[in-house]
């Protein structure tokens, strides 16, 4: 098949269903690096996260003729990683308060003065700090640049929750990396 790279997701899909299973590889290359960090944002370490990315990958292989053409695949295959990064989180009993205690009021702009690369790793950890449901919706619309709907679909939230959830994220970070300092 000629220009795979040129090709939607969701035609490749159909092309490996139909008869070229060697195509995986093309999603997997597309994917790869993309799934690892949200997998890692989610749980906290990279090799778990990579147990959990080989693991989604297996089961999207497995399940592809459930998947509805006329959809994204992305937000599929997000669904998969989402769900086995939830399911290692609950296995490995890392549930962290949901930060009732703290004060959503807060005016204080954490990013001035940081260097970009010194904020993206403060960032980092601030993000590993705040509970999965905060963390998930804040490292999919932020990091994975992906839109409300597509969250709400692989959150299976609706689109208004995401958006609180989005919206409390941000404080609750703010919150951590001032605590943090």
């Amino acid at each position: 098949m000629k220009d795979i790279q040129k090709l939607s997701d969701e035609k490749i899909v159909e092309a490996i269903r139909k008869k070229d299973k060697e195509l995986y590889i093309h999603i997997i290359k597309r994917y790869q690096d993309k799934l690892m960090r949200y997998a890692s944002y989610l749980v906290g370490d990279k090799h778990m996260a990579s147990d959990v990315v080989q693991e989604s990958f297996i089961k999207t292989y497995i399940n592809l003729n459930g998947f509805d053409t006329k959809k994204k695949f992305s937000s599929y295959i997000y669904r998969i990683v989402h769900n086995e990064a939830i399911n290692l989180i609950h296995r490995e009993k890392k549930q962290v308060s949901l930060y009732e205690d703290i004060d959503f009021d807060s005016g204080i702009n954490i990013e001035d003065g940081f260097v970009k690369k010194e904020l993206a790793g403060r960032a980092h950890n601030c993000l590993s700090k705040m509970s999965v449901i905060y963390r998930e919706a804040l490292s999919l619309y932020f990091l994975e640049e992906k839109s409300y709907e597509e969250i709400s679909d692989i959150l299976r939230i609706p689109v208004g929750t995401v958006g609180t959830r989005i919206n409390r994220a941000k404080v609750i970070m703010k919150k951590i990396c001032q605590q943090i300092k």
